[in-house]
């Protein structure tokens, strides 16, 4: 069957449209700038627009699998949370394993070390994912209110799982050292590990955009996206799409919690809870669906929760929350929405 059979429709669409539909672009030097102009200190700025790009780019390796589950699936997801936590968790596990490559000297070791644990996060949540959609969210397809409860549901058994398995208490995760310390530019003192997040986001983001454009895969989940019975109709298992997307969505998240748990360097059960409230934020302002929508919205929550934070720390508690509401009155289905076929 030819693969231009399942391909999104496209239409012509006029010059200013356009210009309309890439400005979002904009938006993220634009912040940018608008920090330089109200901090003063290039120094400061440097080192906080680092430290919040670091920030978005965690959120967004977080976020994008639920915005691609939802899209795809139509399915609300409160209990992907509990994929960080417990990503977060089997790192912490793997590090201890390998501390004494962690606290090697050696860069690759390090790198092996972090690898590993990132590994092993993503396989565990990922499998996780498997049992999740398969007994939780697979009888409650289409039905978003028992989806919201359900998946609350699974939440918070993780969680009291996790209690089982890790204990109550908060536990610290070491970074690294190889990750420890700061780069020094100028007057600007730069983490080292805010640099490796920076790297690993960017990478995910050129990665997904990648296989979601170029791929086959990509073909049939931007072609369900916008029309699933067609996709279905053409002799795709749709259903088996689904089960991969929330698979990878759950390790997406898994991976986002091993780099969480490092940056900030203690790690509790109910971490993904907490968190989610950014991911979901960062879901609604990129629009439901949208990879392109996500990546921007997590670059702009995590640019204006750090510079709100020099510049106003009381500020900062509702900044992300005004961000959103400034976008949704701006465009109020998000950055880039999907626009499903009727």
């Amino acid at each position: 069957m030819s693969e231009t059979a399942i391909k999104p429709r496209i239409e012509k669409v006029p010059l200013r449209e356009q210009f309309f539909q890439k400005l979002p672009v904009l938006l993220v030097p634009m912040l940018a700038l608008l920090g330089l102009m109200a901090i003063g200190n290039p120094a400061s700025w440097l080192t906080l627009t680092v430290a919040g790009l670091a920030m978005g780019m965690m959120i967004f390796i977080m976020a994008s699998g639920l915005t691609v589950v939802f899209g795809l699936m139509d399915v609300i997801n409160f209990g992907h949370g509990a994929f960080v936590a417990v990503g977060a968790f089997v790192g912490f596990t793997v590090l201890a394993w390998l501390a004494g490559w962690t606290a090697s000297p050696s860069v690759m070791l390090n790198l092996a070390a972090v690898l590993i644990a990132i590994l092993a996060a993503m396989v565990v949540t990922g499998l996780l994912g498997y049992a999740f959609e398969r007994v939780i969210v697979m009888p409650v397809y289409g039905e978003h209110l028992k989806q919201i409860l359900v998946t609350m549901g699974g939440l918070i058994v993780a969680q009291q799982m996790i209690y089982v398995v890790w204990g109550p208490d908060e536990l610290h995760l070491s970074r690294p050292e190889a990750f420890q310390g700061s780069i020094v530019l100028g007057e600007a003192a730069i983490e080292k590990y805010r640099l490796v997040a920076v790297a690993i986001g960017l990478a995910l983001f050129l990665a997904m955009r990648h296989i979601l454009k170029n791929t086959k895969v990509g073909l049939l989940v931007r072609a369900g996206v916008e029309n699933g019975e067609m996709v279905e109709a053409l002799g795709y298992r749709i259903r088996r799409l689904f089960l991969i997307v929330f698979m990878t969505g759950s390790a997406l998240a898994g991976l986002g919690g091993v780099m969480w748990g490092l940056y900030q360097e203690t790690i509790t059960a109910h971490m993904g809870s907490e968190i989610m409230v950014l991911v979901f934020i960062v879901v609604i302002i990129g629009g439901l669906g949208s990879v392109e929508g996500c990546f921007i919205g997590a670059l702009l929550v995590g640019l204006l929760a750090n510079y709100t934070a020099f510049l106003a720390p009381k500020v900062a508690l509702i900044s992300t929350i005004a961000l959103m509401v400034a976008i949704l009155m701006w465009r109020p289905q998000g950055i880039y929405p999907v626009v499903k076929a009727k």
